[in-house]
């Protein structure tokens, strides 16, 4: 079943910001866009690669209105841990969710149950708490988050838009579609 058009259920979990911990539940999703990136575990190979260069675009994200939020199976002790020890891990400023008991990462569906991992999946959330894009790559598949950034700006574009819709490969101020009886048949 799809997570697209759902509402983030309501959890409670420990997370690692910039040298402290907080609590983040729903709410945090509301009021503003969010990206909530799944990745398989901390002191691991393929995801500090990911979430550094999640880092590289965080700016251009904020800009855009959108909070990060990174997750994993570990805790937010050790989340820190990694923080303090990885030269790339320690750039990071957005938000990094721990999720040892797998609430966040079974409500998402990217749970790995035989090794009680997360799957890295991305999920673009809207001002609203409802999930606007889904995507899931293999484990050894990294991601790239320059893409990212071009799906936010054309959610965004499609929220504040109604009615119009942006093709494949739309990039800000292109042009967009208005789905219609006579447009039917001429693409």
């Amino acid at each position: 079943m799809s997570l697209i058009g759902k509402q983030v259920e309501p959890f409670s979990l420990k997370a690692y910001q910039n040298g402290e911990f907080l609590d983040v539940t729903e709410e945090n999703f509301k009021g503003k866009w969010s990206v909530l990136c799944f990745y398989p575990a901390d002191f691991t190979f393929v995801c500090p690669t990911e979430l550094e260069d999640l880092q590289e675009q965080y700016a251009t994200l904020k800009d855009l209105d959108v909070e990060v939020y990174a997750c994993s199976a570990d805790t937010h002790f050790t989340h820190k841990a990694w923080h303090d020890h990885s030269e790339a891990i320690s750039k990071i400023e957005y938000i990094m969710i721990g999720d040892p008991s797998h609430k966040l990462i079974n409500m998402f569906d990217v749970l790995r149950e035989e090794e009680g991992l997360a799957d890295r999946g991305t999920f673009i959330i809207d001002p609203d708490g409802v999930i606007q894009m889904v995507e899931i790559n293999a484990d050894g598949i990294g991601r790239d988050a320059s893409a990212l950034v071009d799906k936010i700006k054309a959610a965004q574009y499609v929220r504040n838009h109604p009615g119009e819709v942006c093709p494949a490969k739309w990039k800000e101020s292109g042009e967009t579609l208005k789905p219609s009886l006579d447009l039917v048949g001429k693409i």
